[in-house]
């Protein structure tokens, strides 16, 4: 609680701090001169990307101010300033406007998918049972499956306690959160809060300090407390693929430290940096990663968290109407 008053307030702070895009005028060419200025001002992967992929975000302005002339309509802005934020290659980066949202989705378009819907409802049926933002059921060979499709619904401390309880003669338990992309940070860490019996270290966070690209301040240890209700002590899996992103990502990083669990799937997408949001003149808004956070050992996780054990769908075991990362999964519970 106290690491999200601490983020509360900080980015109140920013926001005090926030560029004051009034200096710029609403036409074509202010309204880029306000958004690259508030990226780079503001943003906190510039410095970490240019390591990771040659980003120089001046070359950037030197690309796309050719593109922009105060006679363009709004629609082609629009489109100048969305391919511009691409460049980031950040799925918390968004251009917010009346007729369209400009977003990279990139981290996940191009790979396998490593989910089928059709197929994961042979493993739920039709009697799951449904606890808020969970959904599970107990497989025929005594394991539980528990679905988590989204952080953006409510996961509440009687949920868990519900579904846990269900589950209590399981030999051990899969949380599936491929294609979630994120949500609500709190309750992905209510729902971690459930597998470790002490506080735990889960990575560090950083704060913007200034307007240079390297101004953060010293990090800050970020720590998951144990839940003092109902823990589950069996082995566990982890399922993720490229769409499981942002809070998801969090998830994965919390759930990679403990000794009983495994992640089994795709890497993660990523998303590790905590959005904030700014106004361009002419009302559009924009989100952006705000704070940077890392892991234990102080690595970024915004490209995403590799698996314990890389394992792709095949082909051959959809047709069956097998899903080959959560028979993986069961193999590794039986053989805990």
């Amino acid at each position: 609680m106290l690491y999200r008053v601490k983020v509360a307030l900080l980015l109140l702070l920013l926001l005090s701090s926030c560029v004051e895009v009034e200096q710029y005028e609403d036409t074509p060419t202010g309204n880029f001169e306000a958004l690259w200025h508030i990226i780079d001002t503001k943003y906190c992967f510039l410095d970490y990307k240019a390591e990771e992929y040659g980003l120089d975000w001046d070359a950037v302005y030197r690309k796309y101010r050719p593109r922009v002339a105060d006679g363009m309509s709004r629609a082609g802005l629009f489109e100048v300033l969305g391919d511009m934020l691409d460049e980031l290659r950040d799925g918390h980066v968004n251009l917010y406007a009346a007729h369209d949202v400009a977003r990279y989705w990139d981290f996940r378009e191009g790979y396998a998918a490593n989910f089928s819907e059709e197929v994961q409802a042979r493993y739920l049926g039709t009697d799951y049972k449904i606890a808020s933002g969970l959904r599970y059921t107990i497989l025929p060979d005594n394991v539980g499956y528990v679905y988590v499709p989204s952080f953006s619904s409510a996961i509440g401390e009687g949920n868990l306690d519900e579904c846990l309880a269900a589950l209590a003669l399981c030999r051990g338990i899969i949380i599936d959160v491929r294609g979630n992309g994120g949500g609500n940070l709190s309750y992905a860490e209510t729902l971690a809060s459930r597998f470790t019996n002490e506080r735990l270290l889960t990575g560090y966070i950083c704060h913007k300090t200034g307007v240079g690209h390297s101004d953060f301040s010293s990090p800050e240890p970020v720590y998951l407390e144990s839940s003092d209700r109902i823990r589950w002590q069996k082995p566990v899996c982890v399922l993720t693929n490229r769409s499981s992103y942002s809070a998801t990502n969090d998830f994965v990083k919390i759930m990679h430290r403990l000794p009983k669990v495994t992640i089994v799937g795709d890497r993660t997408g990523g998303g590790s940096g905590l959005p904030f949001s700014s106004e361009l003149p002419n009302g559009w808004s924009v989100r952006f990663s705000a704070c940077p956070s890392f892991d234990v050992d102080m690595q970024h996780t915004e490209f995403g968290i590799e698996p314990d054990i890389k394992v792709d769908m095949t082909e051959e075991d959809r047709s069956k109407g097998l899903d080959t990362i959560i028979e993986t999964a069961r193999k590794i519970i039986h053989n805990s």
